[in-house]
């Protein structure tokens, strides 16, 4: 009986021995697995604590996500995005210096009739007659074309605008051929800013006016310009020595009467919204 007392005795003593130790081997334990998983983890795929709810604890670390690389992040957006890129269409080759001079587009109105607003757009004046500084010219028409493709491609209603009788059928051809619309005729009142009164329902307005010139008779200028600017329609107008161009959105100096310059004209801005409408057509199709 005293053998059997001593030995429940000694392993009561183990016992209790064993429970005040476990404390101590679980820390040790963890200790090892921490060790373990933070050599395993790298110093920089850890996220550093950051306060976590209202009482400002701290959230655990955890192995960062796996990092998206983006195939495309290298590509410039200035070579792919169109109103990033200074000549997206190509619309800058169409034309030269050249083209400009052999079809007069320098050539101007006498003297007496020069506007004050169109001095700064000429290079001088010869036996009387303004002439017109083509490199400005050509500045402003590449400007201008950029601008007119731009809202081909985004889909945009454009309408030819002209009064000179001999360029009207011109015109209006033009605009047929590259599916879109003219008027050169009288402009009534009220084509834009009543609209709706004047066709007998809503009117979608265009979203940009070309004019060949800007005059509807030799000294009145045209209606549709100042009706464009009240209803903030952007304008691309050719105007010459004797117009206003403080209201057109895009000027083009040159000379609006000679059928040479005219017909060049209508060939860049008819090119200009084909080559928008072709970009989109194949944008869709991507």
């Amino acid at each position: 009986m005293d053998e059997l007392k001593n030995d429940n005795q000694h392993a009561m003593s183990l016992y209790r021995s064993a429970v005040r130790l476990l404390p101590a081997c679980l820390r040790v334990t963890s200790r090892r697995a921490l060790v373990t998983s933070s050599a395993r983890t790298k110093d920089h795929d850890l996220h550093l604590p950051t306060p976590a709810g209202p009482l400002g604890t701290w959230a655990t670390l955890k192995p960062r996500p796996e990092k998206y690389v983006d195939t495309e992040a290298d590509i410039d957006p200035s070579v792919t995005d169109p109103l990033r890129h200074p000549d997206y269409f190509g619309v800058r080759q169409l034309f030269t210096m050249s083209d400009l001079f052999d079809a007069r587009v320098h050539l101007g109105h006498r003297e007496g009739s020069l506007n004050p607003y169109m001095a700064e757009f000429l290079l001088g004046s010869r036996l009387g007659h303004c002439v017109f500084d083509l490199e400005r010219t050509a500045q402003l028409l590449r400007d201008a074309l950029n601008f007119t493709t731009h809202i081909a491609y985004r889909g945009g209603i454009i309408m030819f605008v002209c009064r000179s009788p001999q360029h009207v059928h011109m015109v209006e051809r033009t605009a047929m051929e590259c599916g879109e619309f003219s008027h050169c005729r009288h402009w009534p009142p009220g084509v834009f800013t009543d609209s709706t009164a004047l066709f007998g329902g809503v009117t979608r307005l265009p979203d940009l006016l070309v004019l060949l010139n800007t005059l509807d008779t030799v000294l009145e200028q045209h209606g549709a310009v100042k009706h464009a600017a009240k209803m903030l329609i952007p304008t691309v107008g050719v105007v010459d020595s004797n117009c206003d161009p403080r209201l057109v959105t895009y000027p083009v100096p040159g000379n609006d009467d000679s059928t040479t310059a005219v017909r060049l004209y209508c060939k860049l801005f008819s090119e200009a919204i084909r080559r928008g409408k072709a970009e989109r057509e194949k944008s869709a199709v991507v």
